[in-house]
């Protein structure tokens, strides 16, 4: 192809098109992922009230790490996906899922309007949030590796 190296039949143009694309949504899943611990001392009056405020950032903090838990699930999940039927289909999905728990995380109802619903609630959208990540990350790095030049 050229002499950079590029993989054969691969346009030098789709290559940085692909691996701007793997940047930005990697970039966008780990901003969404990571504002919910700046904002953790919110949640925990919000959706984890107390007598001791440390347990309820203690109960923040173990909801955090359901998101964790979900990241090596949501690698298996998309990996199989973006084997299976496409890797663009499966960061889409990805980017999908990310943005509709964020979204809905912030229109969640409150522990003193729902009761323990709520935090149920927040626990789940973590969990997507998670599963969102996983898929992102390795299928982003996966893109970008199929694309990159020799």
């Amino acid at each position: 192809m050229s002499s950079m190296g590029m993989t054969p039949g691969v346009p030098r143009r789709e290559v940085i098109k692909v691996t701007l694309a793997a940047l930005f949504g990697t970039t966008l899943e780990f901003y969404d992922f990571l504002l919910y611990g700046y904002v953790a001392s919110v949640f925990a009056v919000l959706f984890f009230p107390s007598s001791n405020p440390l347990a309820s950032l203690l109960a923040v903090f173990v909801t955090f790490a359901v998101g964790y838990i979900g990241r090596p699930v949501g690698a298996i999940l998309f990996g199989h996906i973006g084997d299976r039927i496409g890797r663009k289909l499966a960061l889409m999905l990805t980017l999908f899922l990310m943005g509709l728990a964020s979204f809905l995380t912030a229109l969640l109802p409150t522990y003193a309007q729902v009761g323990i619903l709520a935090p149920i609630m927040l626990v789940i959208l973590r969990l997507v949030q998670g599963l969102a990540l996983g898929g992102e990350f390795g299928g982003g790095l996966t893109m970008t590796g199929e694309f990159a030049p020799k």
